[in-house]
């Protein structure tokens, strides 16, 4: 199986953008985009990650926004898929203390089968419709738009199917001492 592909900016769908997409070609605009559709998104984030470096997911706004979003009352989920959660937990990533005070709100996955850690591609989904995609999580650049349900739907679709394989982080969980 290969993984979702995203297709243009509103293309194939038989209608225009609502609208126009963000600019994602460079580390700060790729940063820039996510940070924007954090702070679009409501109640929900699906994160599919599959290394978590320092500077994803981790700079004070971005957290901030995270928070927002799981503490926004009823129906407030992110839900994250890792490739290695371990690695985020040995290297101490921000994200981590908010999933440990949060752990019915901030849910993390990782993937069981080989199909699915071979997926090198990230993405981010928000309530909204929004998505951030980079076709590898280890370049800079990407694809995104604020409200594009139709290209955001097959990424979506991934994520769940995705989801369901996984197995519950357990490294991220709290210890009750």
């Amino acid at each position: 199986m290969s993984g979702p592909g995203v297709h243009g900016e509103g293309a194939d769908s038989g209608q225009a953008s609502a609208t126009p997409p963000l600019v994602a070609g460079s580390r700060a605009e790729v940063a820039a985009a996510r940070l924007r559709l954090l702070t679009d998104a409501r109640r929900r984030v699906a994160i599919y990650q599959p290394l978590l470096p320092d500077d994803v997911y981790g700079t004070p706004p971005e957290l901030a926004e995270l928070r927002r979003i799981a503490t926004s009352g009823r129906g407030a989920e992110i839900r994250l898929i890792l490739h290695a959660p371990e690695e985020a937990l040995r290297d101490n990533h921000r994200l981590i203390a908010l999933a440990q005070r949060l752990p019915s709100m901030v849910l993390v996955r990782a993937p069981l089968e080989d199909v699915d850690l071979a997926y090198a591609s990230s993405y981010l989904l928000t309530d909204q419709g929004g998505y951030l995609f980079q076709p590898d999580a280890r370049r800079t650049d990407g694809r995104a738009s604020t409200a594009d349900r139709a290209t955001q739907a097959p990424l979506l679709q991934h994520f769940n199917d995705v989801w369901e394989r996984s197995a519950r982080a357990t490294a991220w969980q709290p210890l009750d001492l």
